[in-house]
């Protein structure tokens, strides 16, 4: 499965998820590097998804962004499919 279907994917998933407010974010000229692909605020959280394919891996811009965000409060993570980006989310809003 290419990375595109993967964001796809999840973006549908993110609609139906209540309190759930997200963009995909745009790399390129105007994008901040680093930033992971989707942003969302769940419920009041802050959640952002670096979305990778199975054998894809971060750069190391993407994990000091990660752990950026992990050490501000919020959940960051390189996910691979819609059920890691589902079970981030339940085991956060617990």
């Amino acid at each position: 499965m290419k990375e595109t279907d993967i964001v796809k994917a999840i973006v549908k998933y993110l609609r139906t998820v209540p309190r759930c407010f997200f963009w995909k974010e745009h790399g390129g000229m105007y994008g901040t590097a680093g930033i992971p692909d989707i942003i969302a605020c769940i419920d009041g959280r802050f959640f952002g998804f670096e979305v990778k394919t199975e054998d894809g891996t971060p750069t190391k811009l993407q994990e000091a962004t990660i752990r950026k965000i992990l050490a501000a409060g919020g959940v960051a993570l390189v996910v691979r499919s819609v059920d890691e980006v589902r079970t981030a989310i339940n085991s956060s809003l617990r």
